[in-house]
């Protein structure tokens, strides 16, 4: 099989990167990664070479090109059904795609008042209207599962939804957005996951700046 190659951006501020590369870190599957900094002010013009967006996260596989954090998780789940990256059973996988698709086409308020940012110090910042109902839905959503699959993650085991919802608890930590219990019980278990503390590890060593990204 020709080489998974997952081209991403800054680990400290690049969400929509973290998404399949802890995806595909957290089962297992083995990729090349190639990381291309923002350290232009539209991003870097390396993109267009690499994506046909001009944007990152972008997986090469032999002559394939996948674009989009999800359709990139998907891609490989298809190609390694055994690492169990959605869960078993049917009507989990349902639920479970149907959050990450809420994940990947909503919650723009929080998406763009509070950008992840590994390195940032917690701190509050003046919410614009709409990110307390994001806030309060994403709540609803991990709660709900966490009450049927009895945790620590989603689905039970680390999975695809929790991927896409990974940035999420970065950004809940450092703008300090939450005090629910179950909320925080949840955020630290994704928080204790390798795969998240080899990313941010990484993160934290990084010295590009992208002022746009520091909220």
């Amino acid at each position: 099989m020709d080489k998974l190659i997952l081209h991403i951006g800054n680990k400290n501020y690049s969400s929509w990167s973290f998404r399949p590369w802890i995806a595909l870190t957290a089962v297992g599957i083995d990729f090349e990664e190639v990381l291309i900094p923002f350290d232009f002010p539209a991003g870097n013009p390396k993109f267009k070479e690499i994506s046909p967006t001009g944007r990152v996260p972008v997986l090469h596989h032999g002559e394939v090109r996948v674009w989009e954090s999800l359709a990139i998780i998907e891609y490989v789940a298809e190609l390694f059904p055994d690492k169990g990256l959605w869960p078993s059973a049917a009507a989990d996988r349902a639920v479970a795609r149907s959050i990450s698709m809420e994940m990947l086409s909503g919650f723009r308020a929080l998406r763009n008042a509070c950008p992840m940012n590994m390195r940032r110090p917690k701190g509050k910042i003046a919410l614009p209207e709409g990110v307390a109902e994001d806030v309060a839905r994403i709540e609803t959503i991990w709660r709900e599962c966490r009450n049927k699959s009895g945790g620590p993650f989603l689905f039970g085991q680390f999975s695809a939804a929790d991927a896409m919802f990974a940035p999420v608890v970065n950004r809940f930590e450092i703008y300090d957005l939450v005090t629910d219990s179950d909320t925080l019980d949840y955020m630290a278990a994704v928080k204790a996951h390798p795969g998240w503390q080899k990313w941010q590890q990484a993160a934290l060593a990084e010295t590009w700046i992208v002022p746009e990204d520091e909220a």
